[in-house]
């Protein structure tokens, strides 16, 4: 980042610019025959009449004055009471290639069932998939242990050959 900041001050205001830079401490110097090197420090010092018109660093200097909002002021605003329907939308507020939506609502015969939170939990995983009922006398299936890949240290098994070396590895590494 540079320590001086470029100014060229509009030609009317030159004098006034150079008779303000040499009362600054450090003095202000040229740097061209229309321009001065201001330290940044002391740029937020510069008044801001002197800046009109200027170049700063080659780029027109704009006033916070004379910027434009950035922003499109708000138009046509309305406003709702809560728990009423929302006022309607003139058809001027549309679009030329806008469609109008139409007001359908699903059948009530589609709509799920309404369940009993006594038993929201039942039967269901994480996932929400549900799982089939045991017969009665029927004990759930333990599940499977995977033995394809034993750890030769240790009772674990792994499903890769993969697992169980970076497990051997960690795990037993004051073995190997």
């Amino acid at each position: 980042m540079s320590t001086t900041i470029r100014v060229q001050p509009a030609a009317r205001l030159r004098q006034e610019f150079a008779l303000w830079g040499t009362s600054q401490h450090p003095k202000i110097h040229t740097v061209a025959p229309n321009t001065f090197a201001v330290p940044a420090g002391l740029y937020t010092e510069i008044p801001e009449p002197l800046l009109i018109g200027a170049l700063v660093d080659g780029q027109r200097y704009v006033s916070p004055d004379e910027q434009e909002p950035t922003v499109a002021p708000v138009t046509g605003e309305q406003w709702a009471e809560p728990g009423q329907p929302l006022p309607e939308v003139p058809e001027s507020a549309y679009g030329p290639d806008s469609v109008p939506l139409t007001v359908e609502f699903a059948p009530l015969e589609d709509a799920p069932a309404d369940s009993d939170p006594s038993d929201s939990d039942a039967g269901t995983t994480a996932g929400g998939s549900v799982l089939p009922e045991p017969e009665p006398g029927e004990a759930s299936a333990p599940a499977e242990e995977f033995t394809d890949n034993p750890c030769p240290g240790c009772d674990r098994s792994f499903t890769t050959a993969r697992g169980r070396d970076t497990h051997f590895r960690i795990a037993h590494a004051e073995e190997s």
